[in-house]
């Protein structure tokens, strides 16, 4: 399948409006704080949710509002996670019906969201003057000013969009995410929106996300915490006109294709953005006995801060990749080995056969000193392989941490 990058974020697939506004959640009346998506044709959608036993009150919402498989829009404030707030369902509830009398259409085909602080008193005033201001700036490009309105500490908009054919016919799919600290997605603070015109109908759409969250948001880490409000949401109107995919096959699978390029775009940008990061680390395992064990011992790797600590540190320590891959929850032998680093500079194999091997310690510091960082992992007992998308481990990140709530 041929998928093709395309422009306008979110706003790129027919049918599809958006908006960011400041409406008083942040105090920096500089940055926006109100995000709203729109389609103009309700949607069949999808949604997968953070596993963290503590849900936000929109999570919960939401939950309700998608038993049928249907949404038109979306709205969600950055500055407040509405999680264990007294009037938390109660705020989430009214955010919805104040959406939904402004655009006119049923409340329970609105999605919620929220993010940033947990346990902070939430109000709904600034819903009351502020969606009917997020309405009025609707637009038809406005996927970057959304992008921008669901950021907290995130120092990069994160949007993408890919064009593809279903059918003969030209199908679009974009979207923007959130995400910097609070980064362990177990799908299930994360947010990711995708819109896209492909005609398919809500239980196969829910199928994909399902599927395609395995390979990318869930294979993200920062700092191995996992968000009250994690929520990747799909919408989809039909409006590229293909005959709605209402089961498994070739159309399927290429629009499955296409999420997966959305998803694995959005999520490496997350994991680039990492709250102090100053390097993009992917690790790639391959040769695994299935894609599962794969999966985890990749995530393994990423997660190990010592391992992201070493890699901050331009260390080529490979024993601790090498312990990280051994305590990964997964059943495969640990015989036979190999690690590679791998940067715009080079590749050096550090480990083979599990044992050590002789390197220049020279080039492995400046293939480490790069900006994005591979680590190579060769199990060499099956024929499936996954990558897991992290950064490393810097002072600034407990400097940020340190005093994120004041």
């Amino acid at each position: 399948m041929y998928i093709e990058k395309a422009d306008r974020g979110l706003c790129a697939p027919k049918g599809f409006r958006a908006s960011g506004v400041h409406v008083g959640f942040r105090r920096n009346k500089r940055k926006k704080d109100l995000a709203l998506i729109v389609s103009d044709a309700v949607c069949s959608a999808a949604a997968v949710y953070t596993r963290n036993k503590v849900k936000s009150a929109p999570i919960r919402v939401n939950v309700e509002h998608l038993r049928d498989g249907r949404a038109a829009a979306i709205v969600c404030n950055s500055g407040n996670a509405n999680t264990c707030a007294p009037n938390g369902m109660e705020i989430a509830n009214g955010a919805c019906r104040l959406t939904a009398e402004a655009l006119g259409i049923d409340e329970s085909d609105v999605i919620v969201c929220s993010t940033g602080v947990i346990g902070e008193p939430m109000y709904l005033e600034p819903f009351e003057t502020g969606i009917p201001k997020a309405v009025r700036k609707l637009s038809y490009d406005g996927s970057r000013d959304a992008a921008n309105a669901i950021t907290t500490t995130d120092t990069a908009i994160k949007e993408t969009a890919v064009s593809f054919v279903i059918g003969n016919k030209e199908c679009l799919m974009g979207g923007i995410a959130k995400g910097s600290g609070m980064i362990n997605p177990n799908m299930a603070t994360m947010l990711c929106f995708i819109c896209t015109d492909v005609a398919i109908a809500p239980e196969m759409l829910q199928k994909a996300l399902d599927s395609v969250v395995l390979d990318t948001f869930n294979q993200i880490s920062i700092d191995g915490d996992t968000s009250t409000n994690d929520t990747v949401a799909v919408l989809a109107n039909g409006m590229a006109g293909n005959s709605e995919i209402r089961g498994e096959g070739k159309d399927f699978d290429r629009f499955c294709q296409a999420l997966h390029a959305v998803g694995s775009h959005l999520s490496r940008e997350i994991a680039r953005d990492g709250e102090g990061a100053s390097k993009l680390l992917e690790c790639i395992v391959s040769g695994a006995p299935d894609r599962d064990i794969a999966r985890k011992v990749s995530k393994s790797v990423i997660q190990s801060e010592l391992v992201k600590a070493a890699m901050f540190g331009e260390d080529a320590n490979w024993g601790r990749v090498l312990c990280a891959i051994g305590y990964s929850d997964a059943d495969f032998s640990v015989d036979d080995v190999d690690i590679v680093l791998s940067s715009v500079r080079g590749n050096i194999e550090v480990c083979r056969h599990s044992l050590a091997c002789d390197f220049d310690e020279g080039l492995a510091k400046d293939i480490l000193s790069e900006s994005e960082i591979r680590l190579l992992i060769g199990l060499n007992q099956g024929d499936e392989d996954a990558i897991a998308y992290g950064c490393d481990l810097t002072y600034d990140y407990v400097r940020i941490n340190g005093r994120y709530r004041t």
